[in-house]
């Protein structure tokens, strides 16, 4: 019977325990890359759920004043400024919608030949370390008065 000799037993006593160990780490290590992975994936899904929440409500805009185009003037609202009462529900319903949303309409009247040109912008952050993602439209009203 050929035995090893007793010392290259013992060299290899342990072995098994570190090879559990090291895959322990590289298990933690890949859990921790998958949390950050999850985390990073629901704050891109929440920027889109607002994106898409601002796209929906400039469409909503867009969409009551081609209803009232001799009065395209009275929806324009600079920032910080408090709505018209034409502008007054469609803005709180889009503040209730995008929280801490900032809203800026221009509104360039028709000249000439030229339509009316709208140019809507609603920004928002998502959270206080978090840069300002801003939604910007224009709309050209053709027959406008």
């Amino acid at each position: 019977m050929n035995r090893l000799p007793s010392f290259r037993r013992q060299a290899q006593q342990g072995i098994a325990l570190l090879e559990a160990l090291l895959a322990a780490v590289i298990l933690a290590i890949g859990l921790l890359g998958t949390i950050g992975l999850q985390a990073r994936s629901y704050a891109a899904l929440s920027d889109a759920g607002m994106r898409a929440e601002a796209a929906i409500a400039a469409d909503k805009l867009l969409g009551i004043m081609n209803t009232d185009l001799g009065n395209l003037e009275d929806y324009e609202i600079a920032a910080g400024e408090e709505p018209s009462a034409r502008l007054e529900q469609w803005y709180d319903e889009t503040a209730a919608l995008i929280p801490g949303a900032a809203v800026v309409i221009s509104v360039t009247p028709a000249a000439g030949a030229a339509p009316a040109a709208v140019d809507i912008a609603i920004s928002w952050r998502r959270k206080a370390d978090t840069p300002v993602n801003t939604h910007r439209i224009t709309s050209y009203f053709a027959g406008s008065t």
